[in-house]
C-alpha cells in the first residue's frame, strides 16, 4: 500500500500522505480502499492521538481518478468515504494544493483544515455529470454557507486559499514549505489533552451539528443510491467531456 499511500507514526500523531503525484493524488479503488483501512487502523490505536491527512506534491487531491471513472471501475462514485463522519481521532487536513470533488470531500470530512498558498479548491461533481456520496452537500454549506457552497458546485470554480480562509472552509493558511509541519504542531496540541476527552468532544461536535445534519446525510446517500441505480451517471457522455473538464481545471490553477 506504500507505493499509493504512505503513513508515518510518530506517536502520538501519525500523517497519512496520499501518494500518487504523477495523477495529483488522484482516487483509484486502490487509495480510497487504503485510506479507508489505515484510518480505521488509526483511529482504533488508543497511541494515536491526532491524525494529519496531506498528499504528495503538487496536489491535496484530484478526486476520483478520472480514467478509472471513464471505464466504470468506480461505479460513479457512491462508495463509502475513507473517512468515516464518526472517527474518534480528530484529523488534520494539510492542503498542499488542489482539493478537487472528491478531494474536496476528503477535505470537508477533517475536523481543521490548514493551508499553504498553494491550496485551492473546487466542487466539479456537476461538471463531471455525477452528485456527491461523501457529505459534501452537508459539510460544505456548513463551512462556508449555503450560498457559496452553491456557487462552488453550481460553477466548479475553484477559490483559492487566501478566499478559503475569508469564507472559513480553511482554519489558517501558512507557507508551503512551513504546511505539514504546522499541521504536525496542531496535532501535537491536540495529543496534549487527554484522548478519551478530545474524542468526546469531536463526537459532542457532531452530535450538536447534526439534529438536521445526520438526516441530511441520510437524504444524500439515498438520493446518490437511487441515481445511480437509475443510471444517472453516463459513462460514455463524461468520456467525451473528460478532456475539456481536465483542461479547464489546469487553467485555474
Amino acid at each position: 500500500m506504500d507505493d499509493v499511500l504512505h503513513v508515518e507514526i510518530e506517536r502520538p500523531v501519525a500523517t497519512v500522505w496520499l501518494n500518487r503525484p504523477e495523477v495529483r493524488n488522484a482516487l483509484n479503488a486502490l487509495l480510497i480502499g487504503g485510506l479507508r483501512e489505515a484510518m480505521a487502523s488509526l483511529d482504533a490505536d488508543p497511541a494515536i492521538a491526532a491524525i494529519v491527512l496531506t498528499g504528495a506534491d503538487p496536489a491535496f487531491c484530484a478526486g476520483l481518478d478520472l480514467h478509472d471513472l471513464a471505464e466504470g471501475a468506480l461505479g460513479g462514485g457512491g462508495s463509502a468515504p475513507p473517512i468515516p463522519a464518526d472517527m474518534g481521532t480528530p484529523v488534520i487536513g494539510a492542503v498542499n494544493g488542489a482539493a478537487v470533488t472528491g478531494g474536496l470531500e476528503l477535505a470537508l470530512a477533517c475536523d481543521l483544515l490548514i493551508g499553504s498558498e498553494r491550496a485551492a479548491f473546487a466542487d466539479t461533481h456537476a461538471r463531471v455529470g455525477i452528485l456527491p456520496g461523501w457529505g459534501l452537500s452537508v459539510e460544505l454549506p456548513r463551512a462556508v454557507g449555503v450560498r457559496r457552497a452553491r456557487q462552488m458546485s453550481f460553477t466548479g470554480n475553484f477559490v483559492g486559499a487566501r478566499q478559503a480562509l475569508e469564507w472559513g472552509l480553511l482554519n489558517e493558511v501558512v507557507p508551503h514549505d512551513e504546511l505539514v509541519g504546522r499541521a504536525q504542531a496542531l496535532a501535537a496540541d491536540v495529543a496534549d489533552i487527554e484522548a478519551t476527552t478530545v474524542s468526546a468532544m469531536k463526537r459532542l461536535y457532531w452530535a450538536a451539528g447534526s439534529v438536521t445534519s445526520a438526516e441530511g446525510l441520510t437524504v444524500e446517500r439515498e438520493v446518490n443510491r437511487s441515481w445511480i441505480e437509475r443510471g444517472g451517471f453516463d459513462r460514455l457522455a463524461f468520456v467525451d467531456r473528460r478532456a475539456d473538464i481536465e483542461a479547464r481545471g489546469r487553467g485555474q490553477v
